[in-house]
């Protein structure tokens, strides 16, 4: 079965892995050349040729990916031979995959193996982002708690936290909450933050941490001190954002933050019960 094959394949390529003295992993040529059906050296090398082409294409450096080194062999009679070879890293060894012969069932499987490594690295980045985002917004959400807490600390009242939260959004767009929720088409019962994007959320939060951080510091007792602490903050990240490139009012809504958390559970559940799983 194809099955049985690739998952031969994925057990013997990374058998064959090894590790530097600096932990960094490697596979020798002489050893894949075999694993991807190549019975002479020099027509294996030529597949190596196209790779190293291919590694320089993409903007890597060559070296960095295929490095001569010389392998010792064992000869009839207890003789050893030195042979050259060369250190693959593994984006290198998907390279040769990609260049090698596809007539080759092996250098098939292994075409079909590194597309599933790829598509397992881009699903394991994808899910760090989102829970990159997913926890930002709760830590928004803590340290707006804690804010208000402050507000009625000091202050004896925080009724007016919303419209405080709201200028904060004025001086960090530069657009009042509802344009920006408008522009976002974010539903009218739901926060603006839900929809943003995580450099935003950190944004937002970072603003709030300072005007927390101050609003003790400098004992503010009232409101109007700590909404104006919070504008001066967010004006500040404004800028800092701007001069880096960034103008939050331009930036498109993210996908929004309670689908992202239910996601992430759902696939949560789905692993415990088939571990191996992966939807490629």
């Amino acid at each position: 079965m194809k099955t049985d094959i690739i998952i031969t394949l994925t057990a013997t390529f990374e058998a064959n892995a090894q590790l530097t003295e600096g932990g960094i992993e490697f596979w020798l040529a002489r050893d894949l050349q075999h694993l991807l059906g190549y019975t002479k050296w020099d027509n294996f090398l030529n597949v190596v040729s196209k790779a190293k082409t291919a590694c320089e294409v993409s903007g890597h450096e060559v070296s960095d990916h295929f490095a001569d080194v010389g392998k010792t062999i064992a000869m009839p009679k207890g003789a050893e031979k030195e042979v050259p070879d060369i250190m693959l890293t593994r984006y290198a060894c998907y390279l040769i995959a990609q260049n090698g012969d596809p007539k080759k069932q092996e250098i098939a499987f292994a075409q079909t193996y590194f597309a599933i490594q790829t598509r397992k690295a881009e699903l394991i980045e994808q899910r760090l982002l989102e829970a990159e985002r997913v926890s930002a917004r709760k830590k928004l959400s803590a340290t707006e708690k804690e804010l208000s807490d402050v507000i009625y600390e000091q202050t004896g009242g925080n009724q007016n936290f919303a419209l405080i939260r709201s200028k904060g959004d004025q001086a960090l767009f530069g657009k009042p909450t509802q344009a920006m929720k408008a522009q976002w088409k974010v539903p009218d019962n739901r926060p603006l933050a839900d929809f943003a994007p995580t450099i935003i959320l950190k944004a937002k939060d970072f603003a709030t941490e300072i005007t927390i951080f101050n609003a003790r510091q400098h004992q503010m007792t009232t409101e109007v001190a700590i909404s104006q602490e919070h504008i001066t903050n967010n004006q500040a990240v404004r800028n800092t954002l701007i001069e880096r490139g960034i103008r939050p009012e331009h930036l498109p809504a993210a996908e929004d933050v309670k689908k992202v958390e239910r996601r992430i559970a759902s696939e949560d559940k789905k692993a415990l019960k088939n571990p191996d799983g992966l939807d490629v």
